[in-house]
């Protein structure tokens, strides 16, 4: 039972928070395209597996600086648009064009060259990925004081951000589809002309429809770009060292980076398993089924979003955490009973238990940060959304760094070439089976005992909340 009821004013229209999902969809849509269309680099170039997943992670390894710091830039930004709402604009634009040309591989080109092409290109597009998404995550966490409108904005944006993972399963199979394209390569390319196209058209419309909640209030001094460089890294890193000392946000992180890369670890081993293990090397049918897979997941996760938002209000986002992970688990080792050669619709079976564990994370994650910005703003007197959504993130992306890395040495020490196409080694297909069904379960049981002492609850968050209007002498709950 709800103990708090959520003000009148405190309440997001719906249609606000279906903009501000919309930012989820390009998130998500640009991510999940960039991980999964870079199979085409060892299935189309020959590639060896540990360069492509070095290509998916040294160019996250940047995001260790320019995360954290867009996250400054943006809370510190004075403009008359506000502190996010002109980077979210010019970063959608700038990383939809990005993509494209990041995918206009030519063709007969040595290994050498493709991998410092796509190294290079990747690094500018999350550049540019970086200024879109660290302020609309940012953005998301002040759109709302009340402890429960902010786990109903998340689940909304979270529902909305989960038709990218409808289509992305199909990105191979589309790409493979010799009716529209002479080879994956080609394929590639037209792929990512219709994905920066839609990330850029629709990743501005939170910056024209949203507005910001919180004014920071008038600086005593000149404002940000004209203080010398020195005092401004003095303050980022300040504000870096302080972010980390909340217990609070590191237990979130902690899960988090647990949760989201263990499944990252293993995500392209899923596809090999089918592939290679279910239907015996057959990639096109095998591209289908892992498609229909990772469909009915997507699907699923829809009614996981539903579930878990309405469950986090009725007995709290921890107790709430708990479940969607506990459940998700269960899918993640029906993997190694479901995956047969003999009965592949099994394949199906496990993909609605597994949507559990990302449905839930970042249904609920979101919600919590913003909690424990407002815990904080409650020792500092700051208010850091950007600082901590970047922190949040960065961790992610690297963790998300070392799976894509830690995927492709994983998948080579199976054994596992792909000259054999069919005929891989035993050993090779149950050490694959095994690295897709118990990582990614270990991994999630150690998150569920990481969020166990999370502090923050309705009741804290609510005197917390309390205390901070008091600060601020207003009750309407307007930041």
């Amino acid at each position: 039972m709800t103990t708090h009821p959520t003000r009148p004013e405190d309440r997001i229209p719906l249609a606000q928070k279906l903009v501000y999902g919309i930012g989820a969809f390009v998130n998500n849509l640009l991510a999940a395209a960039i991980g999964g269309m870079a199979i085409v680099l060892n299935l189309g170039l020959g590639m060896d597996p540990a360069l492509v997943g070095l290509l998916g992670a040294l160019p996250r390894l940047t995001d260790a600086i320019t995360d954290p710091l867009m996250g400054y830039i943006s809370d510190n930004t004075r403009s008359r648009w506000g502190r996010r709402r002109p980077y979210i604009f010019g970063g959608a634009i700038a990383a939809g064009l990005l993509f494209i040309v990041l995918w206009m591989l030519p063709s007969g080109q040595s290994e050498g060259f493709y991998f410092w092409y796509f190294l290079a290109g990747s690094i500018l597009f999350y550049l540019a990925y970086t200024v879109f998404a660290t302020p609309w995550v940012a953005l998301g966490y002040e759109l709302s004081p009340d402890y429960h409108e902010r786990t109903r904005l998340m689940g909304v944006q979270n529902f909305i951000g989960q038709l990218a993972y409808v289509i992305s399963p199909w990105f191979l199979w589309i790409m493979t589809n010799e009716a529209w394209f002479n080879d994956q390569l080609e394929g590639a390319a037209g792929l990512a002309v219709v994905v920066g196209i839609t990330a850029g058209i629709l990743g501005v419309l939170p910056a024209i429809f949203l507005r910001e909640r919180y004014t920071p209030p008038p600086q005593t001094e000149a404002p940000t770009p004209h203080i010398k460089i020195k005092e401004n890294a003095v303050r980022f890193l300040d504000g870096m060292k302080t972010t980390f000392t909340s217990s609070s946000f590191i237990k979130l992180c902690v899960a988090t980076f647990l949760v989201f890369n263990g499944f990252i670890l293993i995500s392209s081993f899923q596809s090999y398993v089918i592939i290679y293990y279910v239907f015996g090397g057959d990639q096109a049918l095998g591209a289908e089924y892992a498609g229909y897979s990772g469909t009915v997941g997507a699907v699923s996760t829809f009614i996981v979003i539903f579930f878990i938002t309405w469950l986090g209000t009725k007995i709290g986002k921890r107790k709430a955490f708990f479940v969607s992970t506990g459940i998700s688990i269960i899918g993640y080792l029906m993997k190694w009973f479901c995956y047969d050669p003999e009965m592949p619709m099994l394949v199906l079976l496990p993909a609605p238990l597994m949507a559990f564990g990302l449905g839930g994370l970042f249904t609920l994650m979101g919600s919590m940060i913003a909690d424990v910005v407002d815990e904080d703003e409650l020792k500092t007197n700051q208010r850091r959304e950007g600082m901590f959504g970047s922190i949040y993130w960065w961790v992610v992306k690297l963790g998300m760094a070392a799976a894509l890395a830690g995927g492709g040495f994983l998948l080579n020490a199976t054994g596992f070439d792909v000259a054999l196409e069919g005929n891989q080694a035993a050993s090779t297909i149950t050490m694959m089976r095994a690295f897709d069904a118990f990582i990614p379960a270990i991994a999630s049981a150690i998150a569920i005992w990481a969020v166990a002492s999370y502090p923050l609850t309705e009741d804290s968050a609510a005197e917390i909340r309390a205390e901070l209007e008091r600060r601020r002498g207003t009750t309407t709950g307007t930041a």
